[in-house]
């Protein structure tokens, strides 16, 4: 029996930064084109979990429920999918889960996501702040990286593989650019 795949979809600038160093995000291409959209809906098919860390959590869970919510809202589809999936929020902080369809995750990391690609089922999707997602590579976590290059460079900001622990050697699957300015980076780790 394999082992459910953990993706990881982030934004990231040209020069390696997730956020701008107080968490700015003003940096984002939001006129996304249909390739990009048609892309995303490809890779969200197959997942049947979305991983959170607890911050980027409390503001994705209300803005898909909202969309969900909204027939005539364009990206109804895909707030209908973020909605519908099972969710699991990692926490130290949270108690109790106020939101529909999720669970918290409060044990060790490692532990977790170890369960969680074991238990039967589709792709894994990692969605987070720099915290979170540098924690999953840091422990090589992730099976498959979307990184979705804006065609900004901010200086400085908070990074995801800056904590790397070691030297992390990924293979390229492939490269695609998109007409809003996005390059779509898809690597997975390459084999030691």
């Amino acid at each position: 029996m394999s082992m459910r795949k953990v993706k990881l979809q982030v934004q990231m600038t040209l020069d390696g930064f997730v956020a701008g160093p107080n968490g700015e995000m003003d940096w984002l291409v939001w006129d996304w084109d249909n390739g990009l959209k048609q892309y995303v809906t490809e890779i969200t098919d197959p997942v049947d979990c979305i991983i959170l860390g607890r911050k980027l959590a409390e503001g994705f869970i209300p803005h898909w429920a909202s969309v969900a919510a909204n027939p005539d809202d364009p990206e109804f589809a895909a707030g209908k999918k973020f909605t519908e999936t099972p969710k699991v929020v990692f926490t130290q902080t949270l108690d109790k889960t106020k939101w529909d369809n999720t669970v918290l995750a409060k044990g060790d990391l490692v532990d977790e996501i170890t369960k969680l690609k074991k238990e039967a089922g589709q792709d894994i999707i990692a969605y987070g702040g720099a915290n979170f997602v540098s924690a999953l590579i840091k422990h090589r976590l992730i099976d498959e990286f979307h990184l979705f290059i804006n065609p900004t460079a901010i200086g400085e900001g908070l990074a995801i593989f800056g904590d790397a622990g070691s030297k992390q050697h990924l293979k390229l699957i492939n490269a695609t650019s998109f007409e809003c300015g996005i390059v779509v980076l898809r690597y997975e780790p390459a084999p030691n």
